[in-house]
């Protein structure tokens, strides 16, 4: 059986912090009990069966065991029961105490809750890729690693044959083809797999013009594995990092998770790497193409896109850019004496890329920049200490669920727990919960970004990093605003309560070092962005060459982002009013004005990382209350109410779909669904605006309706996704099910059921 192993470490690991949030998994024969394996048997096969219907695993394996450490009955009544729910004071505490258990007995003994986080389905392909041209695939994934992956490939397939971009979508050329290889690469005939899995694959490639139909993220890593032609990729010139960093194209001015991809690309293209022709890959070079091999035309076929992947096609401009670079500046660049800049280009790229690797402690800034970063540090030398260190960091991007084992995108440990902790602090009965709140605190503390990255940081371009927060890890090193700014008010909300309920303070150098942080990334314009400050200028999309997303070029500033940091600010400033007065004032002055700008129309703010019209809403309404603005002063916030009402669903819920984000308009579920994570941002939104005192008749149908969705367990049910990025790109936040319900639940209780103001009726 599958164990969970956290925060240790092992050959070839170094940590900063003795490996605090660190997640991996271990398959020990010995592990579990026959009950306990038969659980995990039975939920597997629900899952397979109910995969159609129900697209996302709930983190069964994980929380199995987390409950069993933490004495915890999992098996506890998980249905629900479907009974109405009769709202008083004891009803709504019951329901409290059940949902923090639960929670807390997920918690791991380091203080994070782990889980999955399910985004794009290409990226396990690709670091099987990977794995395949290293000769890594054995000595790197056991057979028992293997047989999960095809497992989760298996099941995320579509009943068409194909893969889609993420779990909700429609199959797509570059999840289809990449999927389709890495079933191949991991053993599977072309026969294998559940109902024919594997010739229903390969026939939606054929019926959909074969792989040379592939976007140019799916060209660069077919062609690395020998089964495209680099003739077929459109340039992706190294030599670019040569250019003074004046020029707004030089790649260190691009958005950094773009960054971080771009340059190991073009790497990779500068070399035209490919590695071994074994007679897999001669067999996948006629499974994956309707032509013979050697007859496709890959001049034309860089021009190719499915048009069920191209979310953000090529502008004229890029395509005549395309065209010159490929027909004159390749072989221009491609001669002696010229040659030599691309020499120095990818000598220059190499030490980079190195730079990078023993920064992030070799994790990288996400799993898709890692594959391709990984297997530059192979090509400049396959028996290095560092492409062991990392291997060695694979297994940090693996997870196993009921429906198998897959490479994660990332991993939010720091930003669930930051806001855990909010919620939890939100419920009046937090002070049962001190145990949890400690070890929380305690790994806010231990994630903390202790220095700046290495040397002349400035000239890598990279950001100060000392005193923040990253998404993931602390070894992973970058930093972000938000994360940041989220665990900064988290440490300042715990500084209030005694060290009984929520342990040692964080020292007081330490909260200036994280204001230091949020002060340097503000924008001119008063925004935020995640990762850094904007380097480039937004007219750069229009050379965004990854068809499936869009604002990936440049790093754009949010609302979410920027209302966190002035929630953040806010806090400090009352307890440490003399600190950097005057900068904070003008950074939450003009952060204010920058959110007020953003509000569209309707009232509604879009929302870049969570979807998506009620998640920026909130987002603004939190940002606009911390600076005193409600319902009774400010414009902004009574059209944000309209908006929220207006979209509230008759069962009291909200329930919006991720095609809000891809189309930029408000998108309910199918069949008007409500779903419990857009209902608790909802609820959170007018609460704070004061809708209480207005009218919380609303908030009563809210609150039943999330009350009445609880499991047995105290659990709460996992629904569809609710993360986003790239407007085009769903994620799936596991532990967002349990902490936004206890928190708007709490909030609910506080200020709802304490003020003794109208009572719901009992329809």
């Amino acid at each position: 059986m599958w164990k969970l192993k956290i925060a240790e470490g092992g050959p070839w690991i170094k940590s900063g912090n003795n490996n605090i949030g660190r997640e991996t998994w271990e398959f020990d024969q010995n592990f579990g009990s026959n009950e306990e394996k038969e659980a995990i048997d039975s939920a597997r096969e629900e899952f397979q069966k109910n995969r159609f219907q129900m697209r996302h695993s709930s983190d069964i394996l994980a929380r199995r065991q987390l409950a069993k450490e933490n004495n915890f009955s999992f098996d506890l009544q998980q249905t629900n029961d479907e009974t109405p729910v009769d709202i008083n004071p004891n009803t709504v505490s019951e329901i409290l105490r059940k949902a923090l258990n639960y929670f807390s007995a997920i918690q791991a003994h380091d203080g994070h809750w782990p889980g999955d986080f399910p985004g794009p389905l290409f990226t396990t392909a690709t670091m099987i890729i990977v794995l395949y041209v290293t000769e890594s695939l054995g000595t790197t994934l056991s057979s028992e690693h293997q047989k999960e992956i095809c497992r989760y490939l298996y099941n995320r397939q579509n009943t068409d044959g194909g893969w889609g971009l993420h779990a909700e979508g429609e199959s797509s050329m570059l999840s289809t083809a990449l999927n389709y290889t890495a079933l191949r690469l991991l053993g599977e005939s072309v026969d294998d797999g559940p109902d024919m899995s594997m010739p229903k694959a390969r026939k939606w490639i054929h019926d959909h013009g074969s792989a040379t139909m592939i976007p140019i993220l799916g060209k660069v890593w077919l062609s690395v594995l020998g089964v495209f032609e680099w003739s077929g990729v459109n340039p992706i010139p190294p030599e670019l990092f040569l250019l003074p960093s004046l020029v707004p194209i030089q790649p260190g001015r691009l958005w950094s998770h773009f960054r971080m991809a771009f340059i190991p690309m073009s790497y990779l293209y500068g070399k035209k790497f490919v590695g071994p022709i074994t007679r897999l890959v001669m067999s996948l070079r006629e499974e994956l193409h309707l032509h013979p091999y050697k007859k496709i035309d890959w001049k034309q076929a860089r021009k190719l896109c499915a048009k069920e992947d191209v979310y953000n096609p090529h502008t004229w401009l890029q395509e005549c850019l395309s065209d010159c670079l490929y027909s004159f500046g390749e072989p221009f660049l491609t001669q002696w004496p010229i040659s030599y800049m691309r020499k120095e280009a990818l000598q220059q790229i190499a030490e980079f890329l190195k730079y990078e690797d023993e920064n992030s402690q070799y994790i990288c800034i996400g799993a898709a920049q890692k594959a391709l970063s990984m297997l530059c540090c192979w090509i400049e030398n396959p028996n290095s200490d560092a492409f062991k260190r990392h291997l060695a960091r694979v297994a940090d991007f693996l997870w196993v669920g009921e429906d198998g084992m897959k490479v994660r995108v990332c991993v939010g440990q720091l930003w669930d727990v930051a806001f855990a902790v909010q919620a939890i602090l939100a419920c009046n009965i937090a002070e049962e919960y001190k145990n949890t709140l400690k070890k929380a605190h305690d790994f806010i503390k231990a994630s903390q970004i202790m220095d700046d990255p290495s040397g002349d940081f400035s000239r890598k371009y990279r950001h100060i990093s000392k005193g923040g927060w990253a998404f993931q890890v602390a070894d992973q090193g970058w930093q972000v605003s938000d994360c940041t700014a989220e665990a900064l008010k988290a440490s300042l909300l715990l500084s209030k309560f005694s060290s009984d309920i929520a342990g040692d303070q964080m020292e007081t150098r330490r909260l200036y070092d994280a204001v230091n942080v949020l002060l340097s990334l503000q924008n001119r314009n008063g925004g935020y962005g995640t990762w850094e400050l904007a380097r480039t200028y937004p007219w750069m999309e229009i050379f965004n060459m990854t068809e499936i997303y869009a604002d990936i070029m440049v790093e754009h500033q949010y609302v979410e982002c920027t209302s966190s940091v002035i929630q953040a600010l806010v806090l400090f400033r009352e307890k440490y009013p003399g600190h950097r007065k005057d900068e904070i004032d003008h950074c939450i002055r003009i952060a204010t004005e920058f959110i007020e700008k953003l509000q569209n129309d309707d009232g509604s703010w879009f929302g870049s990382w969570g979807i998506c019209f009620t998640y920026g809403t909130w987002f603004a309404i939190e940002g606009l209350s911390a600076v005193g603005q409600n319902y009774g002063n400010s414009t902004c916030i009574r059209k944000a109410c309209k908006f929220l009402l207006s979209k509230q669903l008759r069962n009291g819920g909200w329930g919006e779909s991720h095609l809000s984000s891809r189309t930029k308009a408000y998108t309910n579920l199918d069949g008007e669904k409500s779903h419990i994570v857009n209902t608790a941002w909802a609820m959170l939104a007018l609460m704070k605006a004061g809708q209480v005192e207005r009218d919380p008749t609303p908030l009563h149908k809210a609150a039943r309706l999330i009350m009445g969705m609880q499991l047995g367990n105290g659990d709460f049910p996992q629904e569809e996704m609710i993360g986003s990025f790239l407007k085009n790109g769903p994620l799936c936040y596991m532990a967002y099910r349990n902490i936004f319900p206890i928190w708007a639940i709490g909030e609910y209780q506080k200020l709802v059921l304490q003020c003794d103001l109208q009572r719901p009726t009992s329809s």
